[in-house]
């Protein structure tokens, strides 16, 4: 497949996926924390799609990693409030962990195409010596 455009890339198309769900999980939150977990889940969650494409848009590889660790750093900040929630009572452990289980599937490609990123700008540079 011919990536054309951040909106090709797996991982951003699975990041917004995971911010819809954020959206989702939050609208049962308790009215108490519209001013407390919502936003913190919300941004955190818009963060990881967000911060994958404005890296695509970047000139240079290492400024394109540099937004994917950003992006990564987001989704543990949301892994982080769902479990805060979770302990708190505010949402149940079933739903706590589906949602968790499609956040590390998004670590993981984030991860992979941090790394592949990696060995290019590697291969690039030591095609230049």
């Amino acid at each position: 497949m011919t990536i054309l455009s951040y909106r090709d890339l797996k991982v951003w198309q699975q990041a917004m996926s995971l911010a819809e769900g954020a959206y989702l999980l939050t609208e049962v939150l308790p009215a108490g924390e519209t001013h407390g977990l919502v936003p913190q889940i919300r941004r955190s969650a818009v963060s990881i799609p967000a911060n994958i494409a404005e890296g695509y848009g970047r000139d240079s590889t290492g400024s394109y990693i540099q937004f994917l660790k950003t992006a990564r750093g987001s989704l543990r900040e949301l892994e982080t409030h769902v479990l805060l929630a979770q302990r708190l009572g505010l949402i149940g452990p079933e739903r706590a962990d589906v949602f968790l289980q499609k956040a590390e599937s998004v670590g993981k490609m984030l991860f992979k195409l941090i790394k592949a990123l990696q060995m290019r700008r590697l291969a690039q540079s030591s095609a230049q010596r």
